[in-house]
């Protein structure tokens, strides 16, 4: 029996990335919001690649979460996680997004219902169309959003690259559980300063 890990494959990025920032919604970075983060470390990391990306002409995608005001498009995902019925009817000011993070003019603008980025939105032929090979990825959250689109990007053929800092999960432990699953089984998680370096080589 072979003593190596089943789990140690590698995938490199390509030479057409796009940054793709999940979420960063004022829904998970305000007091009293019950779907709060406890740190926003994983904000001024995503803000940093988001800079760099702008810098070296790197195509940025933003997604965001909204629903209708009577919740059907979200279907039994807003019966199990019901905190997410605030962003029914376009969700208000928490539906916003951060400052910090914000869309520029012409940057894609996502708007989903369900964990993944990919699921019922035309994210993957924008980024085909666009020639892309790699999405970077930052945002919120890791054991949710982030994993899903991870996933969903590799089954779309495009190599994930998972930020770890830019990323963000309710616990410690949840966030390193799922860090630890994306690398295994979906795509590489990288640190930011490799992030920074691969975006700046003018991809």
């Amino acid at each position: 029996m072979s003593t190596s890990d089943p789990f140690d494959g590698t995938l490199a990025g390509g030479s057409r990335p796009a940054l793709v920032l999940i979420d960063l919604m004022r829904a998970y970075f305000t007091e009293g919001s019950p779907l709060l983060l406890p740190s926003r470390d994983c904000l001024g990391s995503a803000a940093r690649v988001l800079a760099a990306a702008r810098r070296h002409g790197i195509p940025v995608v933003h997604t965001r979460v909204a629903y209708g005001a009577d919740g059907v498009d979200g279907g039994l995902f807003l019966r199990k996680v019901p905190a997410l019925r605030m962003l029914q009817d376009g969700g208000g000011p928490l539906g916003e997004f951060m400052p910090e993070v914000a869309p520029a003019e012409g940057e894609q603008v996502v708007v989903k219902q369900y964990p993944s980025a990919f699921f019922g939105t035309p994210l993957a032929s924008s980024l085909r169309a666009r020639g892309v090979d790699t999405v970077v990825i930052g945002g919120v959250s890791t054991s949710g959003c982030v994993r899903a689109s991870a996933l969903d990007a590799l089954q779309h053929g495009f190599v994930p690259l998972v930020v770890r800092e830019a990323v963000g999960d309710r616990t410690p432990e949840t966030q390193e559980a799922n860090l630890f699953d994306i690398q295994a089984k979906c795509g590489e998680v990288v640190g930011e300063a490799t992030a920074l370096a691969y975006l700046a080589e003018g991809r």
